[in-house]
């Protein structure tokens, strides 16, 4: 049915304990950050409020707590480069060590062998992030391919049906473009924008059984994560009474944020470790097809983006290694 083991992939997080460590305190931290710098815009607002009446004090402490969501989401949004470089790179870092069974550095903290590897392959926080934001758009374009395949079969309402398929694999490739940064650590690959575009062929290659796996992990996860978020709605509801005004549908949006933060700090990792089995096994033995590195080559300006950065000697490497 799927090509990863959960036993594993909890194995894998128990084995990364610092990891998952440093993910709960920087996700429930921003959780935190967003309850009360939020409460704090809504007390504000409430405050400046009392110079008017009831319906201005109400619109005043709303619009408070919206400034006060948007402050911290604006400094999130700033964050996620180094977020992406030390939390998630690195982690995903140990765990490619941990499945190939390689033995952790003597002397040396796991968070701080993993920011060593991640620091080798990708100079900067820029680096990365450009070559993962360029990696998403090629994951895009496949997930559209697969779309329009889809529009041609004459069946009643498969418009509508491809519609919501589609933005299913758009959720479930959220967690595959980890996986392909994870190809260039294993391979100790010198070339990170020739690494991602070797990986995505492979990925591109195999898209069937990897969108099968991304499937049932995107259902276990945001599964997990809609039962998270009603069993948070009780100590949300407790919370939010604690917010000056009494803003309805205030318990809605902090449980929804702490359900976000468990999602981030837990289930996403659990579904990398899934992934990375799954990607692992399903390339084993295989090269790049230079037939589906042609295909996104047309279909994909991103892919051509990347293709354009990675040096020549990995381009060729590629090619030979696709006709060998």
């Amino acid at each position: 049915m799927w090509d990863f083991s959960f036993r594993r992939s909890l194995g894998l997080m128990v084995q990364t304990l610092p990891f998952v460590i440093l993910r709960m305190a920087v996700y429930f931290g921003a959780a935190l950050a967003y309850v009360l710098v939020t409460g704090t815009g809504a007390g504000l607002g409430w405050g400046i409020g009392a110079l008017g009446d009831d319906g201005f004090r109400t619109s005043a402490t709303f619009f408070g707590g919206v400034t006060g969501f948007a402050i911290v989401a604006i400094v999130m949004y700033w964050l996620r480069e180094y977020i992406l470089y030390i939390v998630k790179a690195g982690h995903i870092a140990v765990m490619v060590e941990l499945i190939d069974n390689r033995a952790m550095p003597e002397g040396r903290s796991q968070i701080g062998h993993a920011q060593a590897m991640v620091r080798k392959r990708f100079s900067e926080a820029s680096v990365l992030f450009a070559i993962d934001q360029l990696v998403k758009g090629v994951l895009r374009a496949i997930t559209g391919m697969i779309r329009g395949v889809f529009t041609l079969l004459p069946i009643p309402g498969v418009r509508q049906l491809v519609t919501i398929l589609h933005a299913f694999l758009n959720i479930a490739v959220g967690f595959i473009d980890e996986v392909i940064l994870a190809h260039g650590m294993r391979t100790r690959a010198t070339d990170p924008w020739g690494s991602a575009r070797t990986a995505l062929v492979l990925y591109a290659q195999n898209y069937r059984p990897m969108l099968k796996n991304a499937a049932w992990i995107t259902l276990f996860v945001y599964g997990l994560t809609a039962i998270v978020f009603f069993v948070m709605l009780a100590p949300a509801a407790l919370i939010s009474n604690l917010y000056p005004g009494g803003l309805s549908g205030i318990g809605i949006v902090v449980a929804f944020i702490l359900a976000w933060s468990v999602k981030q700090a837990l289930l996403e990792p659990l579904a990398v470790a899934c992934l990375l089995q799954a990607y692992f096994r399903t390339i084993e033995g295989q090269s790049p097809d230079p037939q589906w590195d042609a295909r996104l080559d047309q279909m994909s300006q991103k892919f051509r983006e990347l293709k354009a950065k990675a040096m020549p000697e990995s381009t060729n490497a590629a090619e030979s290694e696709g006709m060998a």
